[in-house]
């Protein structure tokens, strides 16, 4: 066929010019599927996430009295009324006194655990078992048997009489109640953080170590060196996580101290639910959520932002 020829072929097997394109192209099939794939986590999140921070919102603006029936428009009144709260100090005290010790005492013994657990020694898999079995049981009852153990005259203060040692009355003391709340948040949730510790140091590689034992490095010097630094994407999760999760403790302090003695363990959630739900100041317990959705929010934008300062991975 001649050259000529060819052109006219191929001139004549394009489409029409008056013709129009299929509406349904493979391309927006393909995204119709996907859109119908993410469509129930997109409706969850609009429902369940999106929806509620807006009615947060619209409720701190008002004063909803259930008992009365009432609706009133009050404008910015209830976050002026956050300057004139003589507790909220001290309630932000608890929050970070107890937030503070909660992430210091979790981590630090989380990576203990999980660097223990991570030698090639008999029965270790027992140990895990045994350190992670918290997490998975039930918080109120794990709080309810805690609460026994705590009481003057509980377990644990028999244990110290056996030994000649007369035990505080740990959830009514301001510095002993504090410290109990800790611990038994502590115990429950370290094996998760133990978990994911021991996960990232199983991909640390040896032959890191051994080229370390070969230049004379210490244990000390290659857990700084080359541990911390391998595990630190790791470290940055669990650290979140634990912040997080620290500010929204609420069945803890409910059940063991309703945030007595005073309110030395009166933190933030439980006040707002203190404001909201016994005292039925809606609006006002609406405003303290946001200022708790605003605490998170920025304590987790701001360890998202120092990452690239000592996390290994980030560039």
């Amino acid at each position: 066929m001649s050259q000529t020829d060819t052109r006219v072929g191929r001139v004549e097997s394009r489409p029409a010019l008056g013709r129009a394109r299929p509406y349904w192209t493979t391309h927006r099939r393909d995204q119709l599927t996907g859109y119908l794939f993410i469509a129930p986590q997109l409706l969850g999140s609009a429902v369940f996430v999106i929806l509620p921070l807006i009615l947060v919102v619209w409720y701190s603006l008002h004063e909803w009295n259930v008992l009365a029936g009432t609706f009133d428009f009050v404008g910015g009144e209830n976050y002026a009324a956050l300057a004139e709260d003589t507790n909220l100090g001290s309630v932000l005290r608890a929050t970070g006194l107890f937030s503070v010790g909660l992430v210091v005492f979790n981590l630090t013994l989380a990576l203990l655990l999980a660097v223990l657990l991570n030698q090639r020694l008999r029965g270790t898999i027992l140990f895990r078992t045994l350190f992670f079995s918290p997490v998975v049981v039930s918080l109120v009852a794990w709080t309810i048997v805690w609460g026994f153990l705590l009481q003057d005259n509980g377990g644990l203060n028999g244990l110290l009489d056996t030994i000649g040692v007369d035990g505080p009355n740990w959830l009514r003391g301001e510095t002993t109640a504090m410290i109990s709340v800790v611990v038994v948040q502590v115990f429950k949730n370290v094996g998760l953080n133990m978990v994911l510790f021991l996960a990232a140091l199983q991909g640390v590689p040896g032959e890191l170590y051994e080229a370390a034992e070969v230049d004379g490095a210490s244990r000390l010097r290659q857990f700084w060196r080359i541990t911390v630094p391998m595990i630190s994407p790791t470290i940055l999760l669990t650290s979140i996580i634990t912040v997080v999760g620290s500010l929204q403790v609420f069945a803890q302090i409910a059940v063991l101290t309703q945030g007595g003695p005073g309110t030395s363990t009166t933190v933030l959630v439980y006040y707002l639910y203190q404001q909201a739900f016994q005292f039925h100041h809606f609006g006002y317990g609406a405003t303290l959520s946001i200022v708790l959705f605003g605490i998170v929010l920025a304590l987790t934008v701001l360890q998202w932002q120092m990452r690239k300062r000592w996390v290994h991975h980030e560039s």
